[in-house]
């Protein structure tokens, strides 16, 4: 359990990133463009010392538009993104993101089963005052372990093929990371549907009990994993955007 407990909280770490005057930035740089692989500050993280493979991100061409593959065999990893010095009034995140092909034997009610053939997930810095005792040592301890800082609640938008749309739930592993299932087993295969979310609203109603205000939002992840279940899923996002 500790472990994977680190791990879930080490995927949110995204390294330090060079500020930049904000009239100059967009706060979120496309995943896609000409090349194959997303482009900097995406970078592919993982579990520490990670000995299984890596979930696989591939930017490629789709129905005429530029998309970002994302297949998890038996895999795990977290495409993330830093935000630095990002206004209070950003909280705006909306995408694309299509299915292709489900994980069947996924079930995120249980640590043997949480896999999610994708995600999209909001990284806050939460004060560890916030947090209760036994989250705050944890949190502590991982960020000793890894040498850096780690972010302390995350709010993740799953597709899920057996609970239904509007469900909220913690994490198996660990509370730091809070779920709502957007798209559930009704959502059809193989067409794009557009989300827009509200992340100052979502993050105070999945961590209402430990804070009345939305602290700093400081990164964004795009994920998927098979790892738990041993099995594959290919899904793919598009035109995310922090507005």
């Amino acid at each position: 359990m500790w472990a994977k407990t680190t791990a879930a909280l080490l995927m949110l770490w995204f390294g330090s990133a060079s500020a930049q005057p904000e009239a100059h930035r967009p706060w979120l740089t496309p995943p896609v463009g000409a090349a194959d692989t997303p482009p900097a500050p995406w970078r592919v993280l993982g579990l520490p010392k990670q000995s299984k493979p890596y979930t696989h991100f591939s930017v490629l061409s789709l129905e005429g538009q530029r998309v970002l593959r994302i297949e998890a065999q038996a895999s795990y990893g977290n495409l993330a993104h830093p935000l630095v010095d990002l206004p209070a009034s950003a909280h705006k995140l909306s995408w694309r993101w299509r299915l292709d092909e489900p994980n069947p034997a996924s079930d995120l009610l249980h640590k043997a089963g949480d896999d999610s053939p994708v995600k999209v997930c909001a990284m806050f810095d939460l004060p560890l005052s916030a947090l209760p005792f036994v989250d705050r040592q944890l949190l502590r301890i991982a960020r000793l372990s890894a040498g850096e800082y780690l972010p302390s609640a995350s709010v993740c938008y799953v597709w899920d093929s057996h609970l239904k749309a509007g469900t909220s739930l913690d994490n198996a592993f660990t509370r730091r990371i809070r779920e709502i299932v957007l798209r559930g087993p009704d959502a059809p295969l193989h067409q794009w549907v557009l989300e827009q979310r509200d992340l100052a609203a979502d993050f105070l109603l999945l961590f209402g009990d430990e804070a009345k205000t939305v602290p700093q939002l400081v990164g964004v992840a795009i994920g998927a994993d098979a790892d738990n279940t041993q099995t594959r899923s290919v899904a793919f996002v598009a035109s995310i955007t922090l507005e």
